[in-house]
């Protein structure tokens, strides 16, 4: 039997290291005049390269890469247009080649989406899983999630 992949807990924006915001636009929408199911993966997108392609990060180890080897959504709300929309990101832990986290998607105060994903850093030569390296797993800790790793 599998394991749930999402928690029916509403998350907290304030619980995510990491916050950015964004707005809806207008070609987001689907003929159901509501954000469209595969939107959601761009936004999640957005919060994890504006954080790990951020020079001053120093997530991005030269030769190095990330590769997304899963993403699980959760829709819990309609999101329509205008709107803005608030990006939150969280390292749940850090693994020996990968990171998984958690993500959302706020509007006017609810979250409308939460997903779970794991990134995997990859030799940009070779394009196999790599360890993570100390500069890596040091420069993370702030973007680790409450609660995650004894915090």
């Amino acid at each position: 039997m599998n394991a749930p992949l999402t928690s029916d807990a509403t998350p907290w924006l304030e619980d995510f290291p990491y916050r950015i915001s964004d707005n809806v636009r207008f070609a987001d929408l689907d003929p159901n005049h509501h954000v469209n199911n595969a939107v959601y993966a761009s936004y999640f997108e957005t919060g994890r390269v504006t954080l790990m392609k951020d020079r001053n990060s120093g997530l991005m180890p030269p030769g190095l890469g990330w590769i997304m080897v899963r993403l699980d959504i959760h829709f819990r709300a309609e999101l329509r247009w205008p709107a803005k929309i608030g990006l939150g990101l969280g390292a749940t832990r850090l693994g020996r080649t990968s990171v998984p986290f958690e993500q959302v998607v706020f509007s006017e105060g609810r979250c409308v989406a939460s997903a779970r994903a794991v990134t995997v850093l990859i030799d940009d030569l070779t394009r196999k899983p790599t360890p993570l390296t100390d500069d890596v797993i040091r420069n993370f800790q702030p973007w680790l999630k409450r609660g995650a790793d004894g915090r």
